[in-house]
């Protein structure tokens, strides 16, 4: 049987292209895990993550534990001081043994520095990527007419409304 060639021809997934600049960016803060960054919300929960920031990791000089600095407003700073030790469990649940053995609570003004003004959560959907313009679509199912294949069409449908709505901008 002769060998496989490759089928990518030197293409690669966006993830491999910007894994290392994501990893390099967050280790810089201390974050060994970016998914602490990323997936925030899901770690500590709706409530906390809508009033605080995880800001960045510092290791002691003895390597005894890492300290965890959260950003939040300075009304929400008692309500999460209260939680530090149920924050400090659901933190190191995602490292897998105890990483973090103290927790920083840092105030800020809601518009004071950019750390506090970053937000993780995914991008939201366009309008107009929610509801395509009838008169591409009308274009796009008259090109695929004549395509005998129910599946086919309505696959080469949804690309030409793709294609022709990107034309457009």
């Amino acid at each position: 049987m002769p060998k496989r060639d490759s089928t990518t021809r030197g293409f690669k997934r966006t993830a491999q292209l910007v894994q290392g600049r994501i990893r390099h960016a967050s280790e810089s803060r201390g974050f060994a895990q970016t998914r602490l960054l990323t997936h925030w919300p899901e770690i500590v929960g709706a409530d906390i993550a809508a009033i605080a920031r995880p800001v960045n990791v510092s290791y002691g000089r003895q390597g005894l534990g890492a300290t965890l600095t959260v950003l939040t407003t300075g009304a929400q700073a008692p309500m999460l001081e209260m939680q530090k030790e149920q924050l400090r469990e659901k933190v190191n649940a995602v490292y897998g043994y105890n990483a973090i053995s103290r927790i920083r609570v840092t105030q800020t003004a809601p518009t004071g520095f950019a750390e506090g003004q970053v937000s993780f959560n995914h991008r939201p959907v366009r309008p107009e990527a929610a509801a395509p313009d009838p008169q591409t679509q009308a274009r796009a199912a008259d090109l695929t007419a004549p395509i005998g294949d129910t599946a086919l069409r309505t696959a080469l449908e949804a690309l030409g409304q793709n294609v022709l709505s990107k034309t457009k901008r």
